[in-house]
């Protein structure tokens, strides 16, 4: 569930359920208070009479109907207000909803109910109230509490006259300064344990996802990037908890990569060194050779002047794939890609082999049989960059001839989507140990290093940066005694089935 989702809902709860809570409370407070005003009701000692307690509305209904007959009786028939009989029995209806009368004339009382005397609600203290008009909607005498309604009245002889209606709401009066204080109560303790409790939920399924990409933000920093984040939740904070982990695996990737490039540069360094330096030491010794006298005849002259040529031209040949393979690896070299037809291009390779010099005595094939009418094999590369793929396998396969003649043959596979050629020769093979890491940089299954059988290193490097800028990709299989095969494949151009 999303966050927003979340929110929305304890918004809601916030609102609803505080709600429901007060209804309750309120219900149970009514409850707890009712049975203790039955209970504690000093003034009403039987039950017949605590009745009323429990049905205050119907109290009210009826005596507001008693005092809306004494009105129309006061309006059409006033005489009857100094009829003592009627008013008592008035008064007796009256008295079963704790109501009662007092009835005036000319300022003078002329009926009281006993329910007024019992109140003790006096003459004089009448008069005086009315007298200085503090004649309210609700007076009180001692503990007691009267809601008072008046209705006055006119006699055919002039006079006027007041009937006031006294209903004792004490027990009420009692139970509200008690009941609205625990109400409020209630209503802040609801509202602020729901929203307490919601909150805290809330914002702990919040808090604590933050609180452990924290953790591991601090590890990160500290330079720890094995800290797994680990927050399985599928919500924004889950979201961000995987991008945070992605981050810190491509970061310790990115740092693994940075220390092995370091690795790299210190081991090419030091192969590189140990390539130039072989050499030159070569061309040092034929120098002092020749300064010292040795080379005293043409013939030995002649001699040391070859091999300094043959150690420059090897120092100029790893120069120049030391170039070109950084130049590969800093994508800087152009590849300029067309449609090529590769059986006839290989044909072409092919035929080139059979008559270069330094291929004496190597039987080189390519038995692909291309049936006629079929449409051309097309594939997508670079003739430059192809051809010193090729070159390279060949020569490291010469690298490694033994006593018996080189045969070196050339396979065509074709593929649903592309194309692969491989290149086997019958030399004597490498183990699988050293199989593994001969498209590496200066690696050499030669482990002397020796420059006549190992090279530079570089070329099956080469081979897989140039391959790789194809879209293709290169690999090996061997056998000791039974040669070696060097695989690698081109995309088929657009069209072709």
């Amino acid at each position: 569930m999303s966050i927003r989702k979340k929110l929305l809902l304890s918004y809601i709860g916030m609102v609803l359920i505080p709600m429901f809570l007060f209804v309750l409370s309120v219900m149970m407070l009514i409850g707890i208070f009712l049975d203790d005003i039955k209970g504690i009701n000093h003034y009403y000692q039987h039950d017949e009479q605590n009745k009323w307690v429990f049905s205050f509305a119907e109290t009210f209904k009826k005596r507001d109907e008693l005092f809306s007959g004494i009105k129309m009786v006061s309006k059409y028939d006033p005489e009857r207000l100094t009829d003592k009989t009627f008013l008592q029995n008035v008064d007796k209806e009256l008295r079963s909803n704790h109501s009662g009368l007092l009835v005036t004339k000319q300022n003078q009382t002329i009926f009281t109910s006993a329910f007024l005397k019992d109140a003790h609600l006096s003459k004089e203290r009448l008069r005086m109230d009315k007298d200085r008009n503090r004649w309210e909607k609700w007076i009180r005498v001692k503990d007691r509490f009267y809601v008072i309604q008046t209705q006055d009245y006119h006699f055919p002889d002039g006079t006027v006259g007041t009937v006031y209606l006294f209903t004792d709401t004490s027990p009420l009066a009692h139970f509200m300064p008690k009941f609205f204080p625990l109400v409020l109560l209630s209503l802040v303790l609801v509202i602020s344990l729901t929203n307490g409790f919601l909150t805290y939920f809330v914002s702990r399924s919040i808090i604590k996802p933050i609180y452990a990409l924290k953790k591991a933000a601090e590890q990160i920093k500290e330079g720890n990037l094995n800290e797994k984040v680990d927050v399985k939740r599928k919500d924004e904070i889950g979201e961000l908890s995987e991008a945070f982990e992605e981050m810190r695996c491509r970061l310790k990737e990115s740092i693994q990569l940075q220390l092995q490039y370091e690795e790299n540069r210190k081991e090419l360094l030091t192969n590189i060194s140990h390539d130039l330096k072989t050499p030159i030491t070569g061309i040092k010794g034929c120098v002092e050779a020749v300064m010292d006298g040795i080379a005293d005849t043409k013939e030995k002259l002649d001699k040391y002047m070859n091999m300094i040529y043959k150690k420059a031209d090897d120092m100029d040949h790893l120069i120049d794939d030391l170039f070109l393979f950084s130049k590969l690896d800093l994508k800087r070299v152009p590849f300029h890609f067309e449609n090529i037809d590769i059986v006839d291009y290989l044909t072409d390779c092919v035929d080139e082999l059979r008559f270069d010099p330094n291929l004496n005595g190597v039987k080189v094939n390519f038995p692909y049989d291309a049936k006629n009418g079929k449409e051309p094999l097309t594939v997508v590369a670079d003739r430059e960059q192809l051809r010193r793929v090729i070159m390279n396998i060949v020569d490291n396969s010469l690298k490694y001839k033994q006593g018996k003649t080189l045969e070196i043959e050339f396979e065509l596979i074709v593929g649903e989507k592309d194309v692969t050629i491989a290149i086997r020769d019958n030399g004597p093979g490498m183990e699988k140990e050293a199989l593994q890491h001969i498209f590496e940089r200066f690696y050499r299954a030669e482990k002397s290093r020796n420059a006549e059988t190992g090279g530079s290193g570089l070329g099956l490097a080469i081979v897989k940066q140039i391959i790789e800028e194809h879209g293709g990709k290169v690999w090996a299989e061997s056998q000791l005694g039974k040669g070696t095969t060097i695989f690698f494949t081109l995309k088929k151009s657009n069209g072709m089935k």
